[in-house]
């Protein structure tokens, strides 16, 4: 089956936007250090992006689970394939997504990191679908709230392919 992409947000929209969830942390943690645990892959893109815009001193570390396989949705089954290489012990943490939609994979990855003692524990997505939760849960940094169409570009991909798209597309199956 091929495919095409239609761009869904401009690499200028995106940047923007990403410049203001920034500057939004940096306000919310004046005085304070933030660790930003991305999860990869796609949440890596965004990361360094994110972290360039904020001015609060910024530590990192990195999780990979998987839910998805090579399919276009998740299979609810969340696997651990790589933990974190610090404890979040008292760190203010922010947890960095490509996207939300089900919040299977989220609800789950918040809970086994709220065990770990952080100060606080908060979410940053660049992409949200609520329209697909099917667990509750709370995006405390939210780039945008797209439609339930499967998108690809910045870090997000379809069967490994498109990350490196500069802007978010919609996959359309011919």
């Amino acid at each position: 089956m091929a495919e095409r992409i239609k761009v869904l947000l401009s690499e200028e929209r995106v940047n923007v936007r990403i410049r203001e969830i920034g500057e939004q942390i940096s306000r919310d943690y004046a005085g304070k250090q933030v660790h930003l645990v991305c999860v990869l892959k796609g949440g890596s893109f965004f990361l360094c992006e994110l972290a360039k815009r904020i001015t609060v001193p910024v530590s990192l570390d990195f999780m990979s689970v998987s839910s998805y396989g090579g399919d276009t949705k998740s299979s609810g089954v969340v696997k651990i394939v790589k933990d974190l290489d610090e404890p979040l012990k008292d760190k203010h943490v922010i947890v960095v997504e490509d996207i939300v939609d089900s919040g299977r994979t989220l609800s789950y990855l918040l809970e086994m990191l709220r065990d770990r003692g952080p100060a606080s524990l908060r979410l940053c997505t660049l992409l949200d679908k609520p329209e697909r939760r099917v667990v509750n849960v709370s995006v405390d940094y939210t780039g945008f709230e797209i439609p339930d169409q499967f998108v690809v570009g910045y870090g997000l991909d379809y069967d490994q392919r498109y990350r490196n798209l500069p802007y978010i597309g919609v996959v359309e199956f011919e």
